[in-house]
């Protein structure tokens, strides 16, 4: 069976960086908002090119955390948060917990990211913020993103989740995270750039932003035990600081191997009805997922498992949709709910091996050659 993702091989290879590293955290007595995540934080904000930045618990947390600490997103108020109706349920969860009212926009039909034209129809009196996700890896429109939001005095949150050292080029070339007021990344293990546990990020460009994030995320806390405001238990975990410090090094090598892999699948993949994801070419994907669409998604799933390869559904349900969501259903959005019935993710990461891309190729190039 080639895995969908196996990261007992990634261990395997940085073992020796990686053992001494967690030896010397669990050595020091210090696990909790320590000099490990204080380096971190200063690491990842100069890779990122942001001016501030703060290591919280998880992604959502990040996400929560940026939209209540921008100021936009009052609970108990309906404000309004646009985002992609294509996507984790994670970010909307996020919005939810903020306290604000998830609407959901349709995505674009070639890079299956939200879009800009959608976001002009859900406006309302009560939107608030737009909350762009540059999912699987691909950076959204965010000129288009930016000039509307300017224009209706909104604030934009982006969800970098996915997106580990993506760039957008607007004038100059710029990492996601750092176009709008606030940006959240995820640290979960299978992400571009993951820990062993959960972590997760905000960066800014507004100091502010950044400190009422800080004191929301210790409990509402800006002096030890004497709350200010309701808060998160969100403190940054010295041990999975020292290990992001360690792969971080490694980033950028694993993002040009996901590049080299993706441009192999592009030329090589074959059979009609297959589309893959469009590029702009202000954008650097990073391949986070590598996934293509196939109007028989399921034959050509259960084909490749027949074939010992895994594959996996990112993802499987429109948001507006799920019954989590149900106070901001929505009339239909035409796209998103054609997506979800056609993606499909193959196997890609750093540690495939050439003998499982060709068999990978192999067999989705066997499934077109039948069905065609």
């Amino acid at each position: 069976m080639i895995r969908y993702l196996d990261l007992q091989r990634e261990y395997r290879d940085l073992q020796r960086e990686l053992d001494p590293v967690v030896q010397r955290v669990l050595a020091s007595g210090q696990y909790i908002l320590g000099r490990e995540v204080e380096q971190f934080e200063r690491r990842w904000i100069s890779y990122c090119g942001a001016a501030y930045g703060l290591l919280v618990a998880s992604g959502t947390d990040a996400l929560t955390l940026a939209l209540g600490a921008s100021g936009a997103v009052r609970p108990g108020a309906a404000d309004e948060v646009i985002t992609s109706a294509h996507g984790s349920p994670y970010t909307p969860m996020a919005i939810v917990r903020a306290g604000g009212r998830p609407v959901f926009a349709d995505i674009d039909p070639e890079t299956w990211l939200i879009s800009p034209a959608s976001i002009e129809r859900v406006l309302t009196s009560r939107t608030r913020v737009i909350m762009p996700v540059h999912l699987y890896g691909l950076p959204c429109d965010l000129k288009a993103i930016l000039a509307i939001a300017e224009a209706h005095r909104l604030v934009v949150v982006e969800d970098a989740c996915q997106a580990h050292g993506a760039r957008y080029r607007a004038g100059r070339w710029q990492r996601v995270g750092t176009l709008g007021q606030a940006g959240a990344f995820s640290f979960y293990p299978t992400k571009n750039l993951g820990c062993y546990g959960d972590a997760g990020f905000i960066t800014s460009n507004d100091a502010g932003c950044i400190e009422r994030a800080r004191v929301a995320a210790n409990g509402g806390q800006p002096t030890r035990n004497i709350a200010v405001s309701p808060g998160y238990n969100s403190r940054g975990d010295e041990l999975q600081a020292a290990i992001l410090s360690c792969k971080l090094a490694h980033l950028e090598a694993w993002n040009e191997c996901r590049r080299k892999l993706a441009a192999t699948y592009r030329q090589r993949l074959r059979g009609p009805g297959l589309k893959f994801q469009e590029v702009p070419e202000n954008c650097e994907h990073v391949y986070r997922l590598f996934v293509v669409r196939h109007p028989q998604r399921n034959q050509l799933r259960a084909h490749l498992r027949e074939r010992g390869i895994e594959t996996m559904v990112h993802y499987p349900v429109a948001l507006h949709r799920q019954a989590a969501f149900a106070e901001a259903s929505q009339a239909s959005l035409p796209e998103a709910e054609r997506a979800v019935e056609e993606v499909l993710s193959l196997p890609l990461n750093p540690y495939l091996s050439e003998a499982e891309v060709a068999r990978i190729i192999e067999a989705v190039n066997e499934f077109a050659a039948v069905t065609a």
